[in-house]
């Protein structure tokens, strides 16, 4: 069995003002769905990233998830080919955005 995924952010950045939202996101979102089995977290990993590009989000929460998915060893050739693969169905300048992150990221010392 892998480690199990525990996630406050929720909590910690939210949960004053919104307790429900806060409490879906850490106890069924990272509780439950990244902890299901079916999938293994590289592969949400990758979906993860996908979905935020799909959907034009390249803020912190994309550069947690690249980070994430480098974590789970996604490779600097996969993600840049899952982000060539994707910028013909989501959007070329999507690309651009998201590349410009993973790039950080994927940043060799």
């Amino acid at each position: 069995m892998t480690e199990k995924i525990v996630q406050t952010a929720g909590k910690e950045q939210l949960g004053d003002f919104a307790p429900t939202f806060a409490e879906i996101n850490d106890e069924v979102l990272f509780g439950k769905v990244w902890n299901e089995q079916a999938i293994d977290l590289k592969t949400k990993c990758i979906i993860t990233v996908v979905s935020l590009m799909a959907s034009g989000i390249t803020d912190s929460s994309l550069k947690y998830h690249l980070e994430n998915a480098k974590k789970q060893c996604v490779t600097k050739d996969e993600i840049a080919a899952v982000i060539t693969h994707a910028a013909f169905y989501v959007g070329w300048p999507k690309a651009w955005a998201v590349f410009r992150l993973a790039k950080e990221v994927w940043k060799e010392i």
